[in-house]
């Protein structure tokens, strides 16, 4: 009996919870004098890390964190009649938290953004390594069998039965030619920025669910 190839493309995705959330600020303060204004963005560093590590244990909801130093630029803002005015010098620091519990991420940005100075920048919606290299093997497996799934409708449809594999392959890389127009596997996931204030309910606590997509292309032989 001739044989018969058939490729196809075979796709599956996933919606999953997420399990944690990176968080991201910034202090900042100006004024005219530098010491007043270092000392000021000093302190509310120093009542950041207090905050966090009062929840960064092994049982707390941070699971990690980290601040750069506080540093001092200055510059001299030029006034409507195109003179330059009084210098002004700001004090700034960023960092970042990585909050394991879900359900830490709402009180630990209250906390955070009623400190003077504080911004809360953004919130990054994730799960850990282990747990979306699970989903993408999961995600991949069923990719696979709706690849072969198409390719049984087909075969049948001419009038053929047994299948044997020939090849898998990322998109666009079956034919050996490479740069698919969608790199898979693929993992999606939410950001919500925050660039209100403190005290001002401007963005959204709840998170989104991380979506992950895979596609295969397959090749068989009918008979």
């Amino acid at each position: 009996m001739t044989e018969t190839v058939i490729t196809v493309q075979g796709s599956a995705r996933s919606e999953v919870e997420p399990e944690q959330a990176v968080l991201r600020f910034t202090i900042t303060a100006d004024g005219p004098e530098r010491a007043p204004v270092l000392a000021a963005a000093t302190a509310a560093l120093d009542e950041v890390s207090g905050t966090i590590a009062a929840q960064n244990s092994d049982d707390g909801p941070v699971s990690r964190w980290s601040a750069d130093r506080v540093w001092v630029s200055s510059h001299r803002p030029w006034t409507n009649d195109g003179t330059p005015a009084a210098l002004v010098h700001q004090a700034s620091a960023s960092g970042r938290a990585t909050i394991s519990s879900i359900d830490g991420v709402a009180p630990l940005v209250d906390a955070l953004a009623a400190i003077e100075l504080v911004t809360i920048d953004s919130l990054e919606w994730s799960l850990t390594d282990a747990r979306l290299e699970l989903e993408r093997r999961e995600v991949r497996a069923r990719a696979v069998a709706a690849a072969r799934a198409k390719a049984e409708v087909l075969a049948e449809s001419v009038g053929l039965g047994s299948l044997t594999p020939l090849a898998l392959a990322d998109p666009g890389m079956l034919d050996g030619t490479g740069g698919g127009a969608v790199p898979m596997p693929r993992m999606e996931h939410a950001v919500m920025k925050a660039s209100a204030p403190h005290g001002d309910a401007g963005f959204s606590l709840r998170p989104e669910p991380i979506v992950i997509e895979v596609a295969v292309d397959a090749r068989f032989s009918a008979r």
